[in-house]
């Protein structure tokens, strides 16, 4: 106890041990310590903010989790509601009313769970878990959300052009050089395909996580992509490769301007929907056909036939090379198979999004002339 009762006095002694007074006659040395004696009271400042930031961020993870828990807790309960209302029948006239009213206050809170959850952060998938590990990707600003779907678009819409001009190079490329023997020009561009297709996976992913609406067929299409441009990156320079590669370049040519003609103008139709409130604000172009393009954009619908068509052309031109006795790859095959599912994903897509609209058109219809010509059929009133 003495012994740490010294140190302690020592310790005091030597704070208050008046420091010796310097004697500074050089001006930028005085206003160095001046500034630094500023320096030193806004550190002060800074610290209790840091300390109010990090208490703050407890805070805000403690509430998110119990959102989260609240949320799940209420969707647990609305499907026992709806589970204990599916076996009922036979109701009255009353109880239907009251049945209906409250299943559409069931589909409000839903919504408004949605709303909710925008602003929540969102677990991983599969995809992203494994390319990303458990690094929380949720974008809980609006703002932010905003900016990186804008970034999104313009690095497609970059990759596009770079494409375009590249793919134009080498196909126009084989009327003025022989590019038969520089393999690596061809390289080139299938391995730009393929950073460009893996990484709009990732990207795509991470707007699901932060709400875009990017779902079915034009998700796995991009995953299907990719392996179709590392397949063709790999295939050897031979026989079968020379017989298809301008017939391929030629190809990717087509598809970069599809996909251009596509931004230019599904962007235009995208923000006019949302300034009317008939489109999510994290909506993203998409290199296919959806319902909400049939407001303005039907005329691509020939051009995108174009482009499934060609990739039905290119199926049946590898599947017949497949059976020429020089063609020993594996690739050829393979690329045949999956140019193949390219087409009946993208033309079976679309087709359904056509049936689904003229469907739908046919009973907007019918529903006018019900409206416009009903007859009444009771008889006249005798006065």
């Amino acid at each position: 106890m003495d012994t740490k009762s010294e140190d302690l006095a020592s310790v005091k002694n030597v704070e208050n041990t008046e420091q010796p007074i310097l004697q500074i006659k050089n001006p930028v040395v005085k206003v160095a310590l001046q500034d630094w004696e500023d320096l030193d009271k806004d550190l002060v400042q800074l610290e209790l903010d840091n300390d109010q930031y990090k208490k703050k961020l407890e805070e805000m993870k403690v509430l998110q989790k119990k959102c989260l828990a609240g949320i799940a807790h209420q969707r647990y309960r609305l499907k026992k509601i709806t589970e204990a209302l599916k076996p009922v029948k036979h109701l009255s006239e009353d109880e239907e009313k009251a049945v209906n009213a409250l299943q559409m206050h069931m589909l409000k809170k839903k919504s408004t769970f949605r709303d909710y959850e925008d602003n929540l952060p969102h677990r991983n998938g599969l995809y992203l878990n494994i390319i990303l590990g458990q690094v929380n990707i949720s974008l809980l600003n609006k703002e932010d959300k905003y900016l990186y779907k804008q970034d999104y678009e313009r690095f497609k819409l970059t990759l596009s052009n770079i494409i375009l001009i590249l793919s134009l190079l080498l196909v126009l490329g084989n009327y003025i050089v022989d590019f038969s023997n520089i393999r690596w020009a061809d390289s080139i561009l299938h391995f730009l395909l393929v950073w460009y297709y893996c990484t709009l996976t990732i990207r795509e992913q991470i707007l699901i996580v932060n709400g875009s609406r990017i779902k079915g067929w034009w998700v796995l299409h991009h995953f299907v992509s990719t392996a179709c441009s590392a397949i063709t990156l790999i295939w050897p320079d031979s026989y079968s490769y020379m017989q298809f590669r301008t017939q391929y370049g030629w190809f990717i040519l087509y598809v970069a301007f599809v996909q251009l003609l596509q931004y230019q103008y599904q962007k235009g139709c995208l923000y006019r929907l949302k300034c009317l409130g008939q489109r999510h604000d994290m909506d993203v172009t998409v290199e296919g056909f959806m319902s909400w393009m049939f407001k303005g954009l039907s005329y691509l619908l020939p051009f995108l036939f174009m482009a499934y068509l060609f990739q039905l052309y290119n199926a049946v031109i590898l599947y017949q090379l497949s059976y020429d006795p020089r063609c020993t790859e594996w690739q050829v095959p393979v690329l045949a198979i999956i140019h193949l599912i390219l087409f009946l994903g993208n033309m079976s897509t679309t087709l359904l999004v056509l049936k689904q609209k003229f469907t739908e058109d046919i009973k907007n219809i019918k529903k006018f002339y019900k409206t416009k010509y009903r007859f009444n059929n009771s008889k006249p009133k005798i006065m």
